[in-house]
């Protein structure tokens, strides 16, 4: 019978074989997707932490859901494009999908929303733990497990050109 892999297959055989070839692996396969069209997506607020700035993005669609109270599409985005020197180091990327918190055990979900990290290339950051950053954000659900969900909700959509 021929082996079939799913995406998440796919990223956990190159997560397994670059730990055969010892390097350090933290990442685990989730169903994120690199953002295609980041230019496309709204800034909606800035965190600053040190010498690192944060820049936040998600969809238009995404804003107008939550600001009337609906819940962020499925396929919603969350983008945290985190530079530093006033240069893009690196993408931790938040996506929502119909069933995707039927991945996890019960005690680890975040509704429908999956996290991973990675570089600017697109290629995933094997050396960030998305189960740390799953867990932190389990404390957000009633921000829709956002830790910038008030600056969403006060953001003046109205000022961004369509």
């Amino acid at each position: 019978m021929p082996l079939k892999l799913g995406h998440l297959g796919l990223i956990g055989l190159s997560l397994s074989a670059a730990t055969l070839l010892g390097l350090q692996v933290r990442a685990e396969p989730t169903r994120v997707t690199f953002p295609r069209n980041i230019d496309d997506l709204v800034h909606y607020t800035t965190v600053t932490r040190g010498d690192v700035v944060e820049h936040m993005l998600t969809s238009r669609e995404a804003i107008q859901a939550a600001q009337n109270g609906q819940p962020m599409p499925d396929g919603t985005q969350i983008i945290l494009a985190d530079y530093r020197n006033d240069k893009i180091y690196r993408y931790f990327v938040m996506e929502k999908g119909p069933g995707w918190g039927d991945d996890y055990d019960a005690r680890r979900r975040t509704g429908d929303w999956q996290f991973q990290w990675y570089w600017p290339d697109g290629s995933i950051n094997t050396q960030e733990n998305t189960m740390r950053c799953q867990s932190c954000h389990q404390s957000r659900a009633e921000q829709n497990y956002m830790f910038t969900y008030r600056d969403l909700m006060n953001f003046n959509l109205s000022e961004v050109k369509p």
